[in-house]
């Protein structure tokens, strides 16, 4: 009788690029143990799945009118289990793997092992796949789900806290901003489960855009303004890299403005001339936005598809709030609420969208061992998700016609995520294409 075998475990490569011969010995099958080599390993294995799990669902909630039998009957009320997962789902795992890759030498601080980070980030994911599937069936199950992707999520922000406390540095502001935003994104989460668990569902929706403006765009800011002038500078050496800080200030500013601005609207119903003031100033910061935009394309050229796509990102932000300060402007002077939706997709989707594809793409890429650039079926995937945003925008613009977009909006997001996030994943359970270890 044969003998099982056991499992084979990878074997981490050593420090410097191997020899010809070293690099042949090297087992490129993918495995679970690999996904331990790197804290980007696991964060953005675990994030894409979550990500795939909850556009495939969404897909099939908007579906479900011309395809009842795709999606059970709801415990909970699909948008809220939308909002709760497209908010404080994915992106907390993708900003964790960033982050502790990136934060320990930002500070000048020993990185937490592989090890440390697995429960709450595995928590994390579980917590989410549970939501979805209780939010389907089982509210018990849902509950659960959501309790422990809050534990999970505080118990990230509590290890990046103490990379930021262990930091002999006087320079911490951008670790500092997105340890702030990690802790109220946190708050959102606990403010959004208990209001969902009374009943009140707008408020909980109120809670979870809060969240989008408030955590999950400070910690792109932050990180943006920290990592552009190095992705710029490494993929065009003859550009000075540049940090103004006054654009950060206006973007966390504007950001935290927006998220206090949604939860005062949730409690007291504002004001015509409140409406009118924020309006203003929404078009605003989306016109400077816009103008930088307009800058950074004059300077680089964008002839970088990476680049180009982070471009694309910093457009749909200042496009997000141009939207924002038009739409409330109108209900201030007229009375009457116009594309409730836009603002919230052109940044979710649009803006955060581009980002996401952007900044893991170029991150896998450089800790990857392969060549940062985008190549032809990133370049592919990132105008699928394009289209798939522009089909959402026109959903929300023209509500008549939303029925007919959103399930098409909806399908070609899932592909893009999907077909990106197969990609990826078979990248995070090998060694690095040039065989060092990382």
């Amino acid at each position: 009788m044969d003998r099982p075998r056991r499992p084979v475990i990878p074997v981490r490569p050593v420090a410097g690029r191997p020899p010809a011969e070293a690099l042949a010995r090297i087992d490129w099958r993918w495995h679970w143990a690999t996904l331990g080599w790197a804290p980007h390993r696991l964060g953005f294995f675990l994030a894409l799945v979550v990500l795939g799990a909850a556009s495939l669902w969404w897909a099939g909630v908007q579906a479900a009118p011309l395809a009842p039998w795709l999606v059970p009957p709801a415990a909970l009320p699909p948008a809220v289990a939308h909002a709760a997962v497209m908010v404080f789902g994915f992106m907390p795992l993708f900003f964790a793997g960033f982050g502790f890759t990136a934060l320990p030498k930002w500070l000048e601080v020993q990185p937490w092992p592989v090890r440390v980070l697995c429960a709450p980030l595995v928590l994390q994911a579980l917590g989410w796949l549970a939501w979805l599937g209780g939010a389907m069936a089982a509210p018990a199950l849902a509950w659960t789900g959501l309790g422990a992707a809050w534990l999970g999520l505080g118990g990230t922000g509590a290890l990046l806290a103490w990379l930021v406390w262990c930091s002999p540095l006087a320079d911490r502001l951008h670790a500092r901003l997105i340890v702030a935003a990690w802790g109220l994104g946190w708050l959102c989460l606990a403010a959004l489960g208990l209001a969902a668990w009374r009943g009140d569902f707008a408020q909980a929706q109120a809670l979870a855009r809060a969240g989008l403006w408030g955590f999950v765009l400070v910690v792109f800011a932050a990180a943006l303004h920290r990592m552009i002038p190095f992705f710029t500078s490494s993929a065009m050496p003859g550009i000075a890299a540049r940090r103004p800080f006054w654009v950060l200030a206006l973007m966390v500013g504007a950001a935290w403005g927006e998220a206090g601005a949604v939860l005062a609207g949730a409690w007291w119903p504002l004001s015509a001339p409140v409406l009118l003031l924020r309006g203003v100033l929404e078009l605003a910061v989306g016109a400077v936005l816009l103008w930088l935009a307009g800058v950074w394309w004059r300077v680089l050229g964008l002839k970088n598809r990476l680049l180009a796509m982070l471009h694309a990102g910093f457009v749909w932000l200042g496009l997000a709030w141009v939207l924002g300060g038009a739409a409330h402007a109108w209900h201030g002077w007229q009375g009457a609420a116009v594309w409730p939706l836009a603002m919230l997709h052109a940044l979710a989707l649009g803006c955060m969208g581009a980002l996401m594809l952007a900044m893991v793409s170029r991150v896998s890429c450089g800790h990857g061992g392969r060549p940062l650039v985008a190549d032809g079926p990133l370049w592919s995937l990132f105008w699928l998700l394009q289209g798939a945003v522009l089909l959402r925008l026109a959903a929300a613009l023209w509500p008549a016609w939303g029925a007919a977009l959103l399930p098409w909006a909806a399908l070609l997001w899932a592909v893009a995520v999907l077909a990106w996030g197969l990609r990826m994943g078979r990248w995070y359970g090998r060694p690095r294409a040039d065989g060092r270890p990382g």
